[in-house]
């Protein structure tokens, strides 16, 4: 499910893109750029374009929540150090192709009884 969605979300991307590349330049942004025929209106009119336009906005932020929301089904609280801890490790050292995973331990930062070594004071 998750690598239809990805998909989906890479087309719209692609096609926002396109959609955005294509449509004549109004104006107003920068400062620079013609359009809008020298009349200042509050709105301009919608063009099928510019429909076109929110509705794949619209449809990538739709997906990009559903990506979301199936990473975040998918970790269901598990932590990177908690599956590194869980392999076990192997005991032959002759073996390249299976080399040994680390317990976990020396990623944390030593606790406070810990005799590591002092950081250098600044003063």
């Amino acid at each position: 499910m998750e690598n239809v969605i990805l998909i989906v979300h890479l087309l719209l991307a692609l096609s926002l893109i396109g959609i955005v590349l294509i449509q004549k330049s109004e104006g107003g942004g920068l400062g620079i750029g013609g359009g809008g025929g020298g009349t200042m209106s509050g709105r301009p009119p919608s063009t099928p374009m510019a429909k076109v336009t929110w509705f794949l906005a619209i449809a990538f932020i739709c997906t990009s929540m559903a990506l979301t929301i199936v990473a975040a089904q998918k970790s269901a609280g598990s932590s990177v150090l908690d599956r590194i801890g869980n392999r076990p490790v192997s005991q032959d050292r002759d073996d390249p192709a299976s080399p040994a995973m680390p317990s976990g331990d020396g990623l944390l930062p030593p606790s406070a009884g810990d005799s590591a070594p002092l950081v250098p004071r600044a003063d």
